[in-house]
């Protein structure tokens, strides 16, 4: 299981601020209290820098890696910051969030990931929009691995994500997700999933409790990898709970540890 903790983006509100006043300790310390708390990429999303979001990338980037080696996930929509980002990674093999298969984005962001090696977070959405069933997705599923790989990128760097929607907005949002995950699972069995969760209950009450949910139902369908807030205890207890149940936890040992530590009190 790869956790990639959220935290550093400038769109939060405690975030922008200290980016903007380069208050070092500030990242730092947010840096330091995920991968702590279980993350093993750090994701680094300064996207709403829009005037200096390519000098923000190389400051955000040389900070966290003064303070935590764990690797990074460059995530911009923007391929200058991108190749910013990665240039300045030091530590470990970074990850790239993200590719679509829709031809302008995958032409710019593809010679950037086997440039530095990169793993890749590649979205399910083609020049047709977000898709709108499971089938669909499994269309965009198979184009992007075969580009992919007939790129050179390996399978184990890829990780397919099939874009969580609201299930306010439909009742099936939920169950394609699941099916497409499926999916992956059984026809590429060395390819990863990965998603953020929060989408799904979108414009709903008792948002974290849905989210809770639909993460032990992804990870039961086979999701590997969950871009999320370490520090929710809950959602992180559910992860290590859910792993020892699917036998994903040798021995339970993870499990185990994060009871030793409190993450159940």
């Amino acid at each position: 299981m790869l956790i990639i903790g959220e935290l550093i983006n400038t769109s939060r509100k405690v975030v922008k601020p200290a980016v903007e006043q380069r208050d070092a300790v500030f990242i730092q310390e947010l840096a330091k209290k995920q991968v702590e708390s279980g993350a093993h990429y750090v994701d680094v999303n300064c996207g709403t820098m829009v005037h200096d979001e390519v000098e923000t990338m190389e400051w955000l980037v040389r900070t966290i890696q003064e303070a935590v080696s764990a690797p990074l996930c460059i995530d911009t929509p923007r391929t200058e910051a991108m190749e910013a980002g990665l240039a300045a990674v030091k530590n470990g093999q970074p990850m790239v969030n993200s590719i679509t298969a829709e031809k302008e984005r995958y032409v710019a962001v593809l010679p950037l990931v086997l440039k530095y090696k990169a793993k890749v977070i590649a979205l399910c959405m083609d020049d047709t929009g977000v898709p709108t069933s499971a089938e669909q997705r499994i269309t965009i599923v198979k184009k992007l691995v075969g580009d992919l790989t007939a790129a050179g990128v390996p399978e184990d760097d890829i990780y397919l994500d099939p874009l969580v929607t609201p299930i306010s907005t439909g009742d099936n949002c939920g169950n394609d997700v699941l099916d497409t995950v499926r999916f992956i699972r059984k026809e590429f069995p060395l390819v990863h999933a990965a998603c953020g969760l929060s989408n799904v209950s979108y414009g709903l009450p008792n948002r974290k409790i849905l989210n809770q949910a639909f993460m032990i139902q992804t990870m039961d369908a086979g999701m590997d990898a969950y871009i999320l807030d370490p520090l929710d205890k809950a959602m992180m207890g559910f992860v290590y709970a859910s792993q020892a149940l699917l036998g994903q936890d040798s021995f339970c040992v993870q499990y185990l540890t994060a009871h030793r530590k409190g993450l159940y009190d």
